[in-house]
């Protein structure tokens, strides 16, 4: 892939994701299906997913940022069902498809076929995240699929590692095979460990914004390379970096976090946007390489195969949902009660996406021996097709699944009451320190600027409490939205005036810069982000 031909992916990806925003279809989803066509039209080159690339310079970001935006107290607090379905779940998917696969397809190797399930174990973390934020499902239902889609990748990439071994003839045995799970987990986690500290206080200690954001770009890369290099779970390594930096972000200064927010957005998006329409671009080059299988034969198996793996992760999800409730009187009184449809959701939205894909395109074309890997091109087939189904199947049909289940969403109203009565003793306490501060003599201030302090204060309570009684019955706005309207009406005058002084000679560009950089922290406060 050239320089032209890469930005030509992420340039179309992030305006098919663009568009997707303006549509009730998730983005992912529609990425995909554009992916599927433009594969066909004349001149769109060759996008093959290369896992030298995918595994150690796509995942780690794309897993950071997920770690860093999840809840670690939400997270331990739901770390049963997490662990059920990261670890339990991927390796019964394992064992359970590849046996499924050894009994579909004649003469694959048993070997081979576990492969194949492992390969096609994990949900994938970016679909999960995604769908979840789009359709706005109840909170623990989205803390468990973030939770399991941030861990799953270590336990099927570990998983796949066995059976590869065991495929190509180097003789692993199961304690072989648990001992590499267990090197596996518990290095990444005790590189994660040993990294967050360290890396946290350079965060801490670093004065410029510039570097500590340069700091935060690196941190994936270095945590998954470190693991990976002493055979740990490089996956594991960076969960555990981000979930810790995330749980302490508030340490770090405000320019940095201000600045972070917005350049993660921004390679997020990039990243998940081009890894979607990479999945869709696949289809020329694994139908090519079904070699002796016909098409016919082999969407037969792939029938097959997405439907077990539909099926086999409900069988889990279930008993995985009641059973430790019906064996434990503790986690009875513990947890709130769960329905059937809570385990409904959790079990349809297991897409699956990349990872399975990049996990796919690195097995090897022979084994150690020189003769092929056994039927190669049909797990290819096989886990591009999962992929696909699980996308556009499951993915376009959550949605109505959800309405139709009338599950309880998010409760906006509950969430404002909670956030005004926190806004509310914050603001209280700020008052009774300022009072404190200014009663000292080495604080003395002119009396307009201390009520400025005063009024920013009210304002920052009393705004919450806004949003929570009547609108304007003309603009349906809030008074706290009518407020933000105007600053910006006036801050936006300001900057014209600004700018026509620049343009009379009248100040330089570098004065017009600091001016407008000053309007521009003005207008984040008074106008901030309310998706």
């Amino acid at each position: 892939m050239d320089a032209l031909q890469l930005v030509a992916l992420v340039a179309a990806s992030a305006a098919v994701a663009g568009f997707a925003r303006r549509t009730p279809v998730p983005a992912p989803l529609l990425l995909v299906a554009v992916g599927l066509v433009a594969s066909y039209v004349p001149g769109v080159p060759d996008y093959t997913l290369d896992p030298h690339i995918v595994l150690p310079l796509i995942l780690p970001p794309l897993l950071y940022t997920a770690a860093v935006e999840s809840s670690y107290l939400d997270l331990r607090a739901n770390i049963r069902p997490i662990a059920l379905l990261s670890v339990g779940y991927v390796l019964f998917a394992t064992v359970a498809v590849g046996w499924l696969a050894y009994a579909l397809v004649p003469d694959l190797p048993l070997t081979a076929a576990l492969v194949l399930g492992a390969v096609v174990a994990p949900p994938d973390a970016v679909a999960a995240t995604a769908i979840a934020r789009k359709l706005g499902l109840p909170g623990r239902i989205t803390t468990v699929l973030q939770g399991e889609s941030l861990v799953n990748d270590a336990t099927a990439i570990t998983a796949y590692k066995v059976a590869l071994a065991a495929a190509v003839g180097e003789g692993i045995s199961w304690a072989g095979g648990l001992g590499e799970f267990a090197l596996a987990a518990v290095g990444g986690i005790g590189i994660g460990l040993i990294l967050m500290v360290p890396i946290h206080w350079l965060r801490r200690h670093l004065r410029e914004a510039l570097l500590q954001n340069t700091l935060s770009l690196l941190i994936p890369f270095v945590a998954y390379a470190a693991a990976e290099e002493v055979g740990a779970s490089g996956v594991l390594a960076v969960v555990v970096v981000g979930l810790f930096l995330g749980h302490r972000a508030w340490q770090v200064d405000f320019a940095t976090r201000l600045q972070e927010e917005a350049v993660w957005k921004m390679v997020a998006f990039v990243l998940e946007s081009a890894v979607f329409a990479l999945i869709g671009l696949q289809l020329p080059y694994v139908v090519q390489g079904l070699g002796p299988y016909g098409i016919g034969e082999a969407a037969g198996y792939a029938a097959g195969v997405f439907v077990f793996v539909v099926v086999v992760r409900f069988v889990w999800v279930f008993p995985a949902t009641f059973l430790p409730r019906w064996l434990s009187v503790r986690i009875r009184e513990r947890e709130p009660g769960v329905d059937w449809r809570a385990p409904v959701v959790v079990g349809w939205a297991g897409m699956r996406g990349v990872v399975s894909l990049a996990i796919a395109f690195s097995i090897p074309v022979v084994v150690a021996d020189g003769t092929p890997f056994p039927a190669r091109n049909l797990v290819l087939f096989l886990t591009f097709t999962t992929v696909i189904g699980t996308l556009v199947v499951q993915g376009l049909t959550l949605p109505p699944l959800i309405r139709v289940l009338r599950l309880p969403g998010r409760d906006r109203y509950q969430e404002t009451l909670v956030e005004a009565q926190a806004q509310s003793e914050a603001s209280q306490a700020a008052e009774e320190r300022l009072a404190v501060l200014l009663e000292d003599e080495r604080n003395v201030l002119p009396g307009p600027l201390a009520d400025r302090l005063r009024t920013v204060m009210e304002r920052r309570r009393n705004a919450v409490w806004e949003r929570l009684g009547a609108v304007n019955e003309l603009t349906g706005e809030t008074a706290d939205d009518t407020y933000r309207r105007l600053a910006r009406e006036m801050i936006d005058t300001e900057r014209e005036v600004f700018v026509r002084m620049r343009d009379a000679r009248r100040i330089d560009d570098e004065m017009m810069r600091t001016l407008l950089r000053r309007l521009d922290l003005e207008e984040a406060a008074a106008y901030r982000e309310t998706d």
